[in-house]
């Protein structure tokens, strides 16, 4: 059973290790620097992971990957994007599955929040798949609306609404 939790200084040594992963990263938003330095980790445990609302998702105490939601702004302050990565090693075991709940069950129980959505890379069904798990459900496909590393991808959106 995986927890959510804040990082913590020593998850550093982690973070590089599993980001440096091209598999991990492939879909990720390019925000997400290449190659990911210590320097980088200590920057997302002091600063980054304190936007929005992120957590580090572990196994027996060992961080396997992260999940967060940042809040929309304005109009938008009523919704939230959710994102999550595990390392490779924890792939096809129902973790990304778990932390997304979790973290969405945590965001409608304890925020004004109403609707949650993710958006993904056209290639990604494993990702498609942990939110359609989760009861997010497809509200369209933007075409071509994503360029990384020279190529063009479909986003697919998907979301929840708390009613």
């Amino acid at each position: 059973m995986i927890s959510l939790r804040e990082f913590l200084p020593e998850d550093a040594s982690a973070l590089v290790e599993l980001l440096n992963n091209h598999n991990v990263t492939r879909y990720l938003s390019s925000r997400m620097p290449t190659p990911y330095s210590e320097d980088d980790a200590n920057w997302w445990i002091s600063t980054g992971s304190k936007v929005g609302i992120v957590r580090a998702i572990t196994l027996n105490d060992e961080l396997i990957g992260c999940v967060g939601a940042e809040p929309g702004l304005f109009e938008g302050c009523r919704s939230a994007e959710i994102g999550y990565w595990l390392g490779e090693p924890f792939w096809g075991a129902g973790y990304a599955s778990q932390a997304t709940n979790a973290l969405t069950d945590m965001i409608f129980s304890t925020t004004d929040i109403v609707r949650i959505y993710g958006t993904v890379f056209d290639p990604n069904k494993a990702s498609m798949h942990v939110l359609e798990k989760c009861g997010f459900q497809r509200e369209g496909i933007f075409h071509n609306a994503c360029y990384k590393n020279g190529e063009f991808y479909d986003k697919h959106v998907f979301a929840k609404v708390q009613l």
